[in-house]
């Protein structure tokens, strides 16, 4: 049954998605549709959750907007979804960043930030 599975969802999985691991900043620029007309809206923050594999595979975004928490949960595979830009790559050694939702102010945002080696300019 899995197989089948596979073979019918294999034709919705998007071929070109970027890379990206939790703790990263990124901006999701999403298509939306207001009556006849489409834009692209951006809804920037951290990833503290990648979840499910496949047609499935979903992750969780985080900002604060004006004082208040706001997440986001996007499909990896929608079509919706115009492109994921990874702004900051993070060294996290978690796999859910749950905790920033417990955190007020700066620290809600900061995460430890990769630096690259000297030399790998």
């Amino acid at each position: 049954m899995n197989a089948v599975v596979n073979e019918v969802t294999k034709q919705h999985l998007k071929a070109d998605v970027t890379s990206f691991k939790v703790g990263d900043g990124v901006k999701v620029h999403t298509r939306v549709v207001e009556g006849d007309k489409e834009r692209i809206q951006v809804f920037a923050g951290i990833v503290i959750a990648l979840k499910g594999s496949g047609i499935n595979r979903t992750f969780t975004v985080r900002r604060i907007s004006y004082g208040e928490g706001v997440e986001k949960v996007f499909p990896v595979h929608s079509p919706l979804i115009d492109k994921i830009e990874v702004d900051k790559e993070s060294k996290t050694m978690r796999a859910r960043m749950y905790y920033l939702r417990d955190l007020v102010g700066k620290k809600a945002m900061q995460v430890k930030e990769k630096r690259l080696a000297k030399g790998n300019h």
